[in-house]
């Protein structure tokens, strides 16, 4: 398992698409813009997404896309498999030689690929959401206490 920049970017689009899950659906470019992510990058992003069930797309006027299931349901682990699938497919061609070192290198960057992975399955996506929304409120409440203190000093 790797967390390439292609699964941050994934990761990230995803959450956008859960801090905006109850209203109306969302559009790569609107997603392009907030998190200034190419537009033809997302695309290729959500296409795996789609394939993989994770998201669903809402075609004409006022379409968009939405999360295929709960944020709360969604592991991270899943986001980065669907993102990352062709990188698994090589790794199982890989040839090599027994008893090398390779052979040992690849086994123990295997055993670390599997531990990430069974770590990221136990975060959600409403885990990200909820620590977002909660440093973005604490920010929020910071800069309110620097303006008033900015007032009470003049």
């Amino acid at each position: 398992m790797k967390l390439s920049t292609k699964a941050r970017y994934a990761i990230t689009a995803m959450m956008e698409l859960a801090l905006n899950e109850n209203k109306k659906p969302i559009t790569l470019a609107d997603i392009s813009e907030y998190q200034k992510i190419s537009l033809s990058y997302l695309e290729q992003l959500f296409a795996k997404l789609r394939s993989k069930g994770l998201v669903r797309g809402v075609r004409g006027p006022g379409g968009g896309y939405h999360l295929a299931k709960p944020a709360s349901e969604l592991d991270i682990a899943s986001i980065v498999a669907a993102i990352n699938d062709e990188k698994s497919k090589h790794d199982e061609n890989l040839i090599v030689e027994e008893g090398s070192e390779q052979e040992v290198l690849e086994s123990m960057w295997g055993n670390l690929s599997q531990k990430m992975y069974t770590f990221l399955e136990g975060i959600t996506l409403q885990e990200l959401v909820d620590d977002y929304n909660t440093k973005s409120a604490q920010v929020i409440t910071d800069q309110d206490e620097e303006q008033g203190a900015n007032i009470v000093s003049f």
